[in-house]
């Protein structure tokens, strides 16, 4: 072979060693940016499971409230119709009551 094509080839094989170099250099690099974007990744999903959770939790505390709160209206309402109903019932016994001392009375008596 001549020279030159010794030359040739050594130049070629230089530059194929030195394109195998870069290749390595960027397989690296994208190993690296993996890892990164990898990292990344796992941190939004850590601060979207922690939102999620945040908004989970206010949603039931409003739940929660609304129920409390229904619950309170309707408590209040039972309160307010049993002593309605136990104020009819003691009216109904004190206008009754006379009558009925005079039934007892007369049914002893008789």
């Amino acid at each position: 072979m001549s020279e030159v094509a010794v030359s040739n080839v050594e130049g070629i094989i230089k530059t194929l060693s030195e394109l195998e170099d870069n290749i390595d250099s960027l397989n690296e690099r994208v190993e690296e940016m993996k890892k990164k974007l990898h990292a990344r990744c796992e941190n939004e999903i850590e601060k979207l499971r922690e939102k999620v959770v945040e908004m989970a939790t206010k949603e039931s505390e409003s739940i929660i409230s609304q129920a409390r709160d229904t619950a309170n209206q309707e408590a209040k309402k039972i309160l307010s119709d049993g002593e309605k109903n136990l104020a009819e019932i003691r009216n109904k016994i004190a206008t009754k009551f006379d009558e009925a001392i005079e039934y007892a009375v007369s049914s002893i008596l008789k």
